[in-house]
């Protein structure tokens, strides 16, 4: 059977199969991308934690920490938070004279509150000039670094913005881009659009397309692919407590046939896998504490019991993790109840922008005190 998705590539680099792993604030650590590069392909691409740009510049020590890559991770992704040209070229320099990631990839497509209320995120699209200002700086600095662009379908759906941010994206000169096909207003809620991807993609002809939203399976993927014609696919919350994702996603695009989810055992042995490799970034205790928030996830859906779940979501250490693990049954199959929908959902709600936001989408001028300080959302 012959693949179902060329090979993408982002400047110089194969992306193969057309699988990329999405920034996730908190989750998408060394440890995690490790653990799913694991599963999928190593030409796969998989990208840390949002970084701010001005963090960045001011040389913050937790962001300058969250930079951290494994010795065979390559290329290496990173994701940028910028509101201001200047300081995205500043940044852009930072990153590429010291050799710190390989690939730039930009946010606009934060629905958080927080970051639209001051006009970054999703919310920044809409100011076209400045958008471009942002998206041409940081390619102009970055020069041989390839610099790829994610974004929403609009703030709602009276203010659409993504076929102009294609156009505006390709016309200065990035890579690719990446549609979440929802607007800023349904956050996570309802269905992605995919027909905004197809139209994205008939809209902007000379680089990659990519689609995000909805992926929550092997042949969610297969589906997006087969109904947008895009490029390839950003997974974001559908790998959540499931890395084997990724392993079922190159079966699928290889033409293989796709496996099924692993046993409670496996998932019993990929949890410990997960431990180890967080203990090693960032130490036992502290890594132990950040496995607490993958628990459910990684449970969801198999028979385990209310009380060794809740000692499963309170656990501190390796070897009392080595204890509860070998509790579970290893020969329990993979449950049809862990498949889905999962992760943050939420309903929509009211997009808050600045004051004025909406009046002159031409307007150039930097949202003020919009330069989130901390990366990670």
């Amino acid at each position: 059977m012959t693949p179902r998705l060329p090979a993408l590539r982002i400047g110089p680099y194969p992306v193969d199969p057309a699988v990329v792993l999405a920034p996730m604030a908190g989750i998408t650590n060394v440890a995690f991308r490790t653990l799913c590069r694991e599963f999928g392909s190593p030409t796969s691409l998989y990208v840390c934690e949002m970084i701010t740009a001005r963090a960045i510049v001011e040389r913050d020590a937790k962001t300058m920490e969250m930079i951290t890559f494994g010795a065979d991770e390559h290329p290496r992704s990173m994701q940028l938070y910028t509101v201001d040209p200047a300081t995205t070229a500043e940044a852009v320099r930072i990153i590429v004279g010291e050799d710190r990631a390989d690939h730039i990839d930009m946010n606009f497509g934060c629905p958080v509150p927080k970051v639209t209320r001051k006009g970054g995120g999703a919310a920044l699209p809409y100011k076209r000039g400045l958008f471009r200002n942002i998206v041409s700086a940081a390619v102009r600095a970055a020069g041989d670094v390839p610099v790829t662009v994610k974004f929403r379908v609009g703030i709602d759906e009276e203010h659409i913005t993504y076929l102009d941010a294609g156009r505006i994206a390709e016309g200065e000169g990035a890579r690719a881009v990446a549609l979440h096909a929802r607007t800023a207003a349904q956050r996570y809620s309802g269905e992605a659009d995919w027909s905004r991807i197809a139209r994205l993609k008939e809209a902007v002809t000379s680089i990659p397309v990519l689609g995000n939203g909805d992926i929550f399976s092997a042949a969610d993927a297969l589906k997006m692919v087969e109904q947008t014609g895009c490029d390839g696919v950003v997974v974001g919350r559908g790998c959540l407590g499931r890395p084997w994702l990724f392993r079922e996603l190159h079966a699928a695009f290889t033409g293989a046939p796709i496996p099924d989810g692993p046993s409670l055992g496996e998932v019993g042995r990929i949890l410990t896998r997960h431990a180890e490799l967080l203990a090693d970034h960032l130490g036992e205790d502290k890594g132990l504490r950040d496995l607490r928030k993958h628990m459910a996830w990684y449970l969801r859906g198999f028979p385990i019991g209310a009380s060794l779940r809740q000692r499963f979501a309170l656990v501190s250490g390796l070897a009392e993790l080595a204890d509860l693990v070998g509790e579970l049954e290893p020969d329990v199959p993979y449950p049809a109840d862990a498949e889905g929908p999962r992760g943050r959902q939420g309903s929509p709600g009211r997009v808050v922008l600045p004051e004025g936001w909406l009046d002159d989408p031409e307007d150039t001028a930097v949202p003020v005190g919009a330069e989130l300080m901390h990366s990670g959302g």
